[in-house]
């Protein structure tokens, strides 16, 4: 008799953030209440909660909101999901096995893609999630994960989850980051800014599993700790590190800041906005901005750094500030998402 075992049968979900579909108010608004009422993005009780996004957040917000997307929005349609299709394209020419892209808000839904995968492909045995968040985070990759688990629940499917970790760190993820970055980093620049998305403070402690280490020891996150596997903080000082050293970045060129506050809470610091013009008044002329959080570029890249940003970092007296582009649908990236989906790390 043969020991060999059948290989399973494996599909791929790719799962980004998403958005709007459309740049009408309304269609802006419905996103914001989806985005927004996640207990992991906005973390208070329901009915809290439900009060802040209903009454503090949606009568103001879509339509600034709304104004936002219409700066950035291609022919297409929104430029976060028409990369993410593309990215998606490549690594299914790359593979043999079926690969489906979801959103975590907004469509297409990660429950929609389950339910078409799994009608689809009857004999499937495990689904790999790869979330499209290098980084972990409670209102990121934590969310994505969950809401799977919560459709294959819904579902009553048995198939096996495998979730790929966080990738901030690892080797090929960082080498194609520094390719991408390449033709930017030959030019003449004075500082390179690498702007992550901000989080809360109290974030970065709800998902430190010791309860006692982030933002309470003295230089967190450079003692060692378990901590640091879901610490936020930690890891986008790791990408930097990794990153500048993979470069050749000396030190006294490059900075880290945080953006997209939401909220009057204590959030991570420094703030890109506040950053940017402190940069600018101390002769700062030249300017690059990396968004290594992210990995399609989308309202937070090509709107609040590509036009806001280096529309203050300009008055404040810079001379130019350059956006460096995300992986988006780059061809060495999409290699490197192939190879994580048949287990070449």
């Amino acid at each position: 008799m043969s020991d060999h075992q059948p290989a399973l049968k494996r599909a791929v979900l790719l799962v980004n953030l998403g958005s709007p579909d459309s740049t009408e108010t309304s269609d802006v608004r419905k996103y914001l209440r989806e985005f927004l009422m996640d207990a992991r993005v906005l973390d208070a009780p329901y009915l809290i909660r439900k009060f802040i996004v209903e009454v503090c957040i949606l009568p103001f917000r879509p339509e600034k909101s709304a104004h936002a997307y219409r700066q950035i929005w291609w022919e297409e349609g929104s430029p976060l999901i028409e990369i993410s299709r593309r990215l998606h394209t490549g690594v299914q020419e790359q593979l043999d096995m079926p690969v489906e892209l979801a959103m975590r808000y907004g469509h297409p839904s990660i429950e929609s893609r389950l339910r078409d995968l799994i009608h689809k492909e009857k004999d499937l045995d495990e689904i790999y999630l790869i979330p499209l968040y290098p980084h972990y985070a409670m209102a990121s990759f934590e969310t994505a994960v969950v809401e799977v688990q919560r459709a294959l629940k819904k579902l009553q499917s048995a198939i096996r989850l495998t979730v790929h970790p966080p990738f901030y760190d690892a080797s090929n993820y960082i080498q194609v980051l520094v390719e991408s970055a390449r033709p930017y980093l030959e030019q003449d620049f004075d500082l390179l800014l690498f702007s992550y998305h901000g989080m809360p403070e109290r974030h970065c402690r709800k998902t430190d599993p010791t309860g006692n280490h982030c933002l309470q020891v003295d230089d967190c996150c450079r003692v060692p700790s378990v901590a640091h596997e879901t610490c936020y903080r930690h890891q986008v000082f790791r990408t930097t590190e990794e990153f500048v050293r993979a470069a050749g970045i000396p030190e006294e060129k490059y900075a880290i800041s945080f953006q997209s506050r939401l909220g009057v809470d204590s959030w991570l610091k420094p703030s890109t906005t506040e950053e940017i013009i402190r940069l600018a008044e101390a002769g700062v002329k030249k300017m690059l901005v990396i968004c290594p959080a992210f990995v399609s570029d989308c309202l937070e890249t090509l709107e609040e750094i590509g036009l806001r940003e280096r529309g203050a970092f300009l008055d404040a007296g810079g001379e130019s500030l350059q956006l460096i582009p995300c992986l988006n649908d780059h061809p060495d990236w999409v290699k490197v998402l192939a190879r994580w989906c048949v287990g070449d790390d």
